[in-house]
C-alpha cells in the first residue's frame, strides 16, 4: 500500500501517474475489437461461441433468451427476507429517481414565437448487469427501474450465466419485480455486441446502460457511435477523506468493501489530513483483512490499486478529489466542513457524508442508480438518472408577425456566414 505526500515536488507527477493506471491497456482493446467484430459478422454463432469459451455456458441461440416463467419461479425461490430487502431497495430507488422525471414545457421567446421542449423515453434500451461469482442483483434495481419510471416501450437485460446456463435467483426476481420481460443469459463483450449491432434472435437497441469489468467498459467505448451509451461505469472507485474526526474502522471497512469487487482494477483513494490517520486506517485494514473472505482478491487490489495521500488540509484535499473524480467519495470529515467541502468537489459521482453513511448504502438501498462514471470519466459524465433514457426535443412555432421580428437578426448572420440562401427562406416569409 503506497503513500505520497501533497508536499512533495513529484506529487502531481505520481497522482498522475497513478490515475492513468485506469486507462485500459492495449491488449484488452484489441481484444474487445476483435470479439466485436466477430459478433458483428456472425452474430448468434459468435455469442454463442464466447459465452462457452468465457462463461463455459454452452447454448444454442434459442437459449439464449429466458421466459417469463424463468423470472416468475426464480422469485418464488427467492427467501423472504432477500425479497424483503429487493422490494425496500426499489421503493427508495423509485421515489428517488422519479423526482428526476423531467417535464415538457412552452414559452414565448421576444419574438412572440412559441417555444419550448418535449421528452420522448427512449424507443429500446439494453441493460448490462454484472454476473459471474458475484451477480449484481441491486444493479437491476439501479437500471431497469429508472427505465420503468421513463416509460421505455422495450428495455432488453442482458446478463451472464453459469457453466450449466443458471442466472442467480436474485437477478431474476429482481427482473420480476421490476416488471422486465426481455432477458438474455448472455454476459460479457459479447453481450456488448449483441446489443449494439443485433443478431439473428437479438434486435439491436438504441442506447446501452449498465456497469461492468474494464473489458466490457472498453466494448461500450468502442460501440459508441451506432449506439448510445449512458457513461464508463468500470471497475468500482472509492475515494475517502478523512480528518482526526474520522472512524479510522470505519474507513478501513469501506475502503476493503469496493477492494472486495476484486477484478484487480478497482482503485481506492485515502486522502487524509495527518500520517496518523493514514497509518491508523492501514492498520485496521490489515486488523480487518483477517476476519473476512475473498481476502486474496483484496489484498491484490490493495497491492495495485490503492493510494494514500497525505494532504495539508482539506482544501487540498479537495483538489485531489476533483482531479481524481472518484465514482464514490465518502467525506468523514468535521460537520464544519462539509457543506463548503460539498460544495467545492465538483467531479465526484457520488458524494456520502459522515460516519455513518458507507458506500454500501448508495450501492444497494439509498436512492441515487450507482451506476456510476469511474476512470476519471466524472470530470464530464454524471451518475445514471432518468433523464438518461430520455430524448429532449426542441419544438419551435412562428406566425407571420414573429418573423417580421427576427428577420434582420437572420439577415445579419446569414451576411456574416455568407449563407444568402438562409437569409432568403426567412425573408421571403415577410414579403
Amino acid at each position: 500500500m503506497r503513500t505520497i505526500h501533497h508536499t512533495s515536488k513529484t506529487f502531481a507527477e505520481e497522482l498522475g501517474a497513478f490515475c492513468r493506471t485506469t486507462i485500459v491497456p492495449r491488449e484488452i482493446a484489441d481484444s474487445v475489437a476483435t470479439i466485436l467484430a466477430d459478433v458483428r459478422q456472425r452474430g448468434d454463432e459468435a455469442v454463442a461461441y464466447y459465452a462457452a469459451k468465457f462463461d463455459g455456458a454452452k447454448l444454442r441461440a434459442r437459449d439464449f433468451r429466458l421466459g417469463p416463467n424463468d423470472l416468475a419461479a426464480a422469485a418464488k425461490r427467492l427467501p423472504t427476507a432477500e425479497m424483503k430487502a429487493l422490494k425496500a431497495a426499489h421503493e427508495n430507488i423509485v421515489a428517488f429517481n422519479s423526482r428526476g422525471l423531467p417535464e415538457g414545457w412552452t414559452a414565448k421567446n421576444k419574438h412572440g414565437a412559441s417555444v419550448g421542449e418535449k421528452f420522448d423515453p427512449i424507443r429500446r434500451v439494453g441493460l448490462y448487469v454484472p454476473g459471474g461469482e458475484a451477480p449484481l442483483v441491486s444493479t437491476v434495481l439501479m437500471t431497469a427501474t429508472l427505465a420503468k419510471i421513463a416509460r421505455c416501450p422495450e428495455i432488453a437485460v442482458f446478463t451472464p450465466s453459469n457453466a450449466e446456463g443458471k442466472v442467480a435467483d436474485g437477478v431474476l426476481a429482481a427482473l420480476h419485480l421490476v416488471g422486465i420481460e426481455e432477458v438474455y443469459r448472455i454476459g460479457g463483450v459479447q453481450a456488448i455486441g449483441a446489443m449494439a449491432f443485433g443478431t439473428t434472435t437479438i434486435p439491436p437497441v438504441d442506447k446501452l446502460f449498465g456497469p461492468g469489468n474494464a473489458y466490457v467498459c472498453e466494448a461500450k467505448r468502442q460501440v459508441f457511435g451506432p449506439v448510445g451509451i449512458d457513461s464508463l461505469p468500470g471497475p468500482s472507485e472509492l475515494m475517502v477523506i478523512a480528518d482526526e474526526t474520522a472512524k479510522s474502522s470505519f474507513v478501513a471497512a469501506d475502503l476493503l468493501a469496493q477492494a472486495e469487487h476484486g477484478s484487480g482494477r478497482e482503485k481506492l483513494y485515502l486522502v487524509a489530513t495527518s500520517v496518523d490517520i493514514i497509518a491508523a486506517v492501514m492498520s485496521e485494514m490489515r486488523t480487518q483483512l483477517q476476519l473476512i473472505g475473498r481476502s486474496d482478491k483484496i489484498q491484490r487490489v490493495l497491492e495495485q490499486g490503492f493510494l494514500a495521500i497525505e494532504a495539508k488540509s482539506l482544501a487540498q484535499a479537495g483538489d485531489v478529489a476533483n482531479y481524481v473524480a472518484p465514482e464514490h467519495l465518502e467525506l468523514l470529515v468535521a460537520e464544519a466542513a462539509v457543506k463548503k467541502l460539498t460544495a467545492d468537489i465538483t467531479t465526484a459521482g457520488a458524494i456520502m457524508i459522515g460516519n455513518h453513511t458507507p458506500t454500501a448504502l448508495g450501492d444497494f438501498t439509498a436512492g441515487p442508480s450507482h451506476v456510476l462514471p469511474t476512470g476519471r470519466s466524472g470530470r464530464f459524465f454524471s451518475g445514471l438518472r432518468v433523464a438518461d433514457f430520455l430524448r429532449r426535443t426542441s419544438i419551435i412555432r412562428y406566425d407571420k408577425a414573429g418573423v417580421k421580428k427576427a428577420e434582420p437578426v437572420v439577415a445579419a448572420f446569414a451576411a456574416m456566414e455568407k449563407l444568402d440562401v438562409h437569409g432568403r427562406s426567412v425573408r421571403i416569409r415577410t414579403l
